[in-house]
């Protein structure tokens, strides 16, 4: 295998497969299947998923509730995405933990890097959840934070679109993918890949992100196997 500890980041709308909003059981069931697969391997498996299926901060004001409140909601939303894939790992007898970046005590444990890491040496799959307990920071700011905490050796950045493109695939038809880009390159060309933050993150801490198309079923495995999937952004 390529990479020893990786960290999956997933997007929360992608949770909603075909429905408006909520989970999708049958593609949790899908991503399970693809994450136990690569722990079968012997891969350490860190996750931090997104909650814009259920609450997005960002768009609290809309609604006029004030931002901190509302990221606060928005992390919540985090934390029961990360329960139903908890739930859906365990149904795959995979080990599994639930840290949280605020505490709750009754549902996960607080985030301690040493003991995240302790976890990983164990073989068990960390999942991230509630952000980084703050407002105004991503769970793309958490995933890269989570990253390098851990000392993982690559972000995958699992997406509804098969990699990075000059522009929008799915409303330009002659888009082109780039198969690798630097970091520099893909500020200059104001790629929108991740926040700045995550992204000056992985930047300065030469930690690599691979994106690619979660939804295809075997690109996870293929891609900790080496194989040229995505775009790698180093």
């Amino acid at each position: 295998m390529k990479y020893k500890r990786i960290l999956l980041k997933l997007s929360g709308e992608a949770l909603m497969g075909e429905k408006n909003y909520g989970i999708d059981s049958s593609l949790l069931e899908k991503y399970s299947q693809q994450i136990k697969n690569i722990h079968d391997k012997g891969i350490e498996i860190a996750i931090v998923i997104g909650g814009g299926n259920i609450y997005r901060g960002i768009e609290s004001e809309k609604s006029g509730i004030n931002r901190v409140q509302g990221d606060y909601m928005g992390m919540l939303a985090t934390l029961m995405n990360s329960m139903a894939l908890q739930s859906h790992l365990e149904k795959l007898e995979c080990d599994t933990r639930l840290m949280s970046g605020f505490n709750i005590d009754q549902v996960c444990e607080p985030f301690i890097r040493r003991r995240a890491i302790r976890h990983l040496e164990k073989g068990r799959i960390v999942i991230f959840g509630a952000g980084l307990g703050k407002p105004y920071f991503t769970t793309d700011s958490t995933a890269s934070l989570r990253a390098v905490e851990i000392e993982a050796n690559i972000v995958l950045k699992g997406t509804r679109v098969d990699g990075v493109y000059d522009s929008d695939p799915e409303k330009v038809k002659d888009a082109v993918k780039f198969n690798e880009i630097s970091f520099d390159e893909a500020y200059e060309r104001n790629l929108k890949i991740m926040d700045m933050t995550a992204f000056t993150l992985c930047k300065e801490n030469n930690l690599p992100i691979i994106v690619f198309d979660m939804n295809k079923p075997g690109n996870l495995i293929k891609l900790v196997e080496g194989k040229n999937i995505g775009t790698l952004i180093y």
